[in-house]
């Protein structure tokens, strides 16, 4: 996992490529070319490759910071009174961060059960804060019980596929996870 360097002038390039990095993804998606992005951020590409090593890890480094966004939400809406409203809104936040760019939800579900991936620390502990909250609504009797913590994340996954691979005008990845919840909420 790439770490911001302590130098200033490291951080700088660190911070540079990382911005560099967003944008292009969010541009031109996983493959984006990683010469465009150090040319974008003013370094050299050996610069880049300094920093991050592989491709997996500067997505990493510039998902990193989504993913434990979903954890700190699960965390605190997880003494929520409205266990489902939790769920649901974590759901909803999950899969906008897991389709930020086109390629990404590929490579979280890749990094969810490939322990060699840089992601997969992040991705699990994202994994990890969505099944705590699948747990308790199922414990309040507002989710099937069947439904599994994996079958959570590859649910998620094939509405954020949807919505990566949507234009803007035709995403129906909301409704999507609507239709998906419809069929695994219990009737209250």
């Amino acid at each position: 996992m790439a770490q911001r360097p302590k130098r200033a002038d490291g951080a700088r390039n660190y911070d540079a490529i990382l911005a560099a990095a967003r944008r292009a993804f969010e541009s031109h998606g996983a493959e984006a070319a990683l010469e465009d992005v150090a040319s974008q951020a003013g370094v050299a590409i050996g610069t880049l490759y300094r920093h991050f090593p592989t491709r997996a890890a500067l997505v990493e480094a510039a998902t990193r910071d989504g993913l434990a966004e979903l954890v700190e939400h699960a965390e605190q809406t997880d003494t929520s009174a409205d266990t489902l409203g939790a769920l649901t809104e974590w759901m909803h936040r999950a899969v906008r961060h897991f389709s930020t760019f086109r390629g990404l939800v590929g490579i979280l579900a890749q990094s969810m059960y490939d322990e060699g991936t840089p992601s997969h620390a992040a991705c699990s502990a994202m994994h990890d804060s969505g099944a705590q909250l699948l747990a308790r609504a199922q414990e309040a009797g507002l989710v099937r019980p069947e439904l599994t913590p994996d079958e959570l994340f590859d649910l998620l996954s094939a509405v954020a596929w949807v919505r990566e691979n949507a234009t803007a005008d035709r995403d129906g990845s909301a409704q999507l996870l609507d239709h998906f919840l419809t069929g695994v909420v219990l009737p209250h």
